[in-house]
């Protein structure tokens, strides 16, 4: 069998967690045997941590393959998978590793299950170096169900560092296969919106300090719409510890939607969290793209599985996404082509990323 298995160098490229998400995910769809060598090789500690782990259990709990190499700092896997079938799947890192990290890796396998999948996430919702499950749900899932799929998510709790507790309930029916996402024509933008929170010890006065904040820096540069940033204090029966953040979202006229998020932590101060989310929304906004920074590596494998050519207008492209491209094509038969934008205006750094998918078809339904 080991002569059939497919090699990752999982030290390559953006040299994270993401090359484990992106392969494990593809060898359960494809039903191809894996071997990962080198695990975040590029990290100040390498080789799994609980996070990881708990990604690579719950790929192999969907489609009851064989998980070697499966401990807290191993460096090396080999994974086999079996057949994916839907049901109830839980994922616990008990840490404050993201929740949206994990539905990252387990959200396309699930797509091509026999039936349909309930996905119980525990961990951080609100981590550093990961989605916020704020932009999960009010960015990524409703540019991802441009594909053809829906997916309900459900917080049931929010978790955040340093020891999470956090849940997240994902319901999600099979594919017959996906439809491709052309998301070229960003528009002008219509409405900025977001939330500003907090939870635990923590006073609501930083959540309206964070807005107030994220707003005066957003008016320099748009001055003729509206702004609703709601600071809200989260119920204690639903968060676990004491945590804050911000989230900014920019909606526009062609239904486009970018976002600039910031996390609190202790010592920094709320108006400069409220800045840095407000400037990474401006940023994206200047870029020109139709997706933000954070959404382009996301959507890079559904684009691949898609029946049909998928084309994204987004803004310099991230060594997430060159990393999630790379991968995609050495496992699946879609191809990708990156272009510079011909842009009217040369001020604007945009690219098109392109991908004639392979096509994937759900044998597991019975139709």
């Amino acid at each position: 069998m080991d002569g059939d298995r497919v090699e990752i160098d999982g030290g390559i490229m953006e040299g994270g967690g993401q090359i484990l998400r992106v392969s494990t995910a593809l060898s359960c769809l494809l039903g191809l045997p894996l071997r990962v060598r080198r695990i975040r090789a590029g990290r100040s500690q390498p080789g799994l941590r609980p996070q990881h782990l708990s990604g690579l259990e719950i790929i192999r709990d969907l489609c009851e393959g064989k998980l070697e190499g499966g401990e807290i700092g191993s460096t090396e896997i080999t994974f086999t998978p079996g057949k994916i079938k839907g049901g109830t799947h839980i994922a616990d890192t008990k840490t404050a590793g993201s929740v949206c990290l994990l539905m990252q890796v387990a959200m396309p396998c699930v797509l091509f299950a026999a039936s349909p999948s309930e996905l119980h996430l525990k961990g951080g919702t609100n981590a550093e170096m990961a989605p916020q499950i704020d932009y999960t749900v009010m960015v990524f899932k409703p540019i991802v169900e441009k594909f053809n799929f829906t997916f309900n998510c459900d917080i049931k709790k929010r978790g955040y560092y340093p020891q999470g507790g956090g849940e997240v309930v994902i319901q999600m029916s099979p594919v017959k296969e996906l439809s491709p996402i052309n998301l070229t024509e960003r528009g002008t933008v219509t409405k900025i919106y977001g939330r500003a929170f907090v939870a635990g010890a923590l006073p609501i006065k930083l959540a309206k300090d964070m807005s107030a904040a994220a707003v005066r820096c957003i008016r320099k540069e748009i001055r003729d719409l509206y702004i609703n940033i709601q600071p809200v204090r989260e119920p204690d029966d639903q968060a676990v510890g004491t945590g804050s953040g911000i989230i900014v979202v920019a909606e526009t006229s062609t239904g486009c939607l970018l976002a600039g998020s910031s996390l609190g932590k202790r010592g920094k101060n709320a108006d400069k969290v409220g800045i840095e989310a407000a400037e990474i929304l401006l940023r994206n906004l200047k870029n020109g793209g139709a997706v933000d920074d954070s959404l382009q590596d996301q959507l890079i494998v559904f684009m691949a599985l898609a029946n049909g050519v998928s084309r994204v207008k987004s803004g310099p492209i991230t060594l997430h996404t060159q990393t999630a491209i790379h991968f995609a094509e050495q496992l699946t038969k879609a191809k990708f082509t990156v272009t510079k934008s011909e842009e009217e205006d040369p001020s604007k750094d945009t690219y098109i990323i392109e991908c004639q998918g392979m096509g994937m078809i759900n044998r597991n339904l019975q139709c």
